[in-house]
């Protein structure tokens, strides 16, 4: 018995190894993250080259550049990597919101990077785990669904409701017009930053909220969150900072606990 499980051992590793890498190769395809992936395997084969060569002091460079390598990756590519991680529990799957919540984020990220393209100044706030209720209640209330050309028409130049911040909870668009509390921290903002970084970064500091702004001068997209500003984010990414996030919303808050009787039902 044991002779016949070391023979098929290592059509074993093959399958497993096999399904990981389709599983990394589907989620990182089409995006920015594929040429980390790319820059993997060139990496691993300069690597086992210049071993089958002996080539000494070449393969000690790209052990230390691996080491050092390892970790910037996991802090660099955070947002992906807990996506990707979130996609293997069982908790996150089959959420009846997730189509719903996957229309939003594509509505939301392609209307945020025509305003960019146009160099439309923005300051998008979406509400998480604390209320942002007391912001709201002081501006101009809304309350209604989500949608690209209510959010576009909102901050369009000239007019009434361009001033200020909008307040997004789950799909629905609070309030305009909101006057957030400015930072007082401005080590993490550049000379070409104005009001509206120093809102959202205000902002993020006071609550778990993610603030999305967009630059009238340069028309980049940055995220605040936690305190820390993030500049230049490409819509790949920015789709995968807020799944990190709010995937999947259910009625409107993350499920933290796993129903296993709820799961076997489905």
């Amino acid at each position: 018995m044991l002779e016949i499980f070391h023979t098929i051992t290592p059509f074993i590793e093959v399958l497993i190894i096999s399904i990981m890498l389709n599983y990394l190769l589907s989620f990182f395809w089409k995006t920015k993250s594929m040429d980390l992936v790319l820059g993997f395997f060139a990496f691993f084969f300069i690597l086992i080259t210049s071993s089958w060569f002996n080539l000494p002091v070449l393969h000690k460079i790209m052990i230390l550049i691996g080491n050092v390598a390892v970790i910037a990756v996991l802090i660099i590519f955070q947002p992906e990597l807990r996506v990707a991680l979130s996609k293997l529990s069982l908790k996150n799957r089959r959420y009846r919101d997730i189509n719903e919540f996957d229309k939003f984020l594509d509505q939301l990220a392609t209307s945020v990077y025509r305003m960019s393209e146009k160099r439309v100044g923005a300051i998008i706030a979406l509400e998480n785990e604390d209320s942002l209720q007391e912001y709201a209640q002081k501006a101009i209330i809304i309350n209604a669904e989500f949608s690209p050309e209510l959010l576009e028409t909102i901050f369009a130049v000239n007019t009434p409701l361009h001033d200020g911040a909008v307040i997004l909870r789950d799909r629905v668009l609070m309030a305009s017009s909101v006057i957030l509390p400015l930072s007082e921290d401005n080590s993490q903002l550049a000379k070409s930053m104005g009001t509206r970084h120093r809102a959202g970064l205000g902002l993020s500091h006071s609550t778990d909220a993610l603030v999305i702004v967009i630059s009238e001068e340069s028309g980049k997209v940055s995220i605040a969150r936690e305190g820390i500003m993030t500049r230049g984010i490409k819509i790949d990414r920015f789709k995968g900072i807020i799944r990190s996030i709010f995937n999947p919303p259910i009625h409107g808050k993350l499920q933290t606990k796993f129903n296993l009787f709820e799961w076997l039902k489905r």
